[in-house]
């Protein structure tokens, strides 16, 4: 019965899953790709999921380690991802695409970990605490990351030098 309850419920938080790779990954092909690695370590670890606990939450985290895995070898091997090659699904309006271009880049102008903790949130609307879950870190660090992602957001949309001046140095 576990087994049903678990495919059942893997079935369920695809297009979730599925969301929150698009925004991940910013490409219908590797987001597609990156849920389809994420079922199948689903799968295997099957086992370890214990029922009653809450699997979106083991989904997504799974999916984001997947995601982490995807960017280290594809720094390794050296391939960048160009924001001119990501795709805005949206009307033909040219000032809304040039918006959501700005946005875009704006994202890729963040650390990775401040964009993800962004995505997180933004992508289902859930709580602090669920997001931080879902990225398996302390909520503490979580919102130390929003609230500096948010401002540098702020400051590269608004066009504003993300500076601080730092005390002593060299005489």
């Amino acid at each position: 019965m576990a087994s049903q309850d678990f495919n059942a419920g893997l079935t369920g938080q695809l297009p979730a899953l599925r969301r929150y790779a698009l925004a991940l990954t910013r490409s219908r092909d590797e987001a597609d790709d990156l849920v389809q690695d994420c079922v199948a370590k689903a799968m295997a670890s099957a086992a370890q999921w214990r029922p009653g606990t809450d699997l979106r939450a083991w989904l997504f985290r799974i999916l984001y380690t997947c995601h982490v895995s995807r960017i280290r070898k594809q720094q390794v091997r050296g391939t960048p991802t160009s924001v001119d090659e990501v795709e805005i699904g949206m009307a033909a309006d040219q000032q809304a695409r040039l918006e959501a271009k700005q946005i875009i880049a704006a994202l890729d102008a963040l650390p990775a970990a401040q964009r993800d903790a962004i995505l997180t949130v933004a992508l289902d609307d859930i709580r602090y605490d669920e997001a931080a879950r879902r990225l398996g870190i302390p909520i503490g660090t979580f919102m130390s990351r929003i609230a500096r992602g948010r401002e540098a957001l702020r400051r590269i949309v608004d066009g504003k030098p993300n500076l601080r001046v730092v005390e002593g140095g060299r005489g």
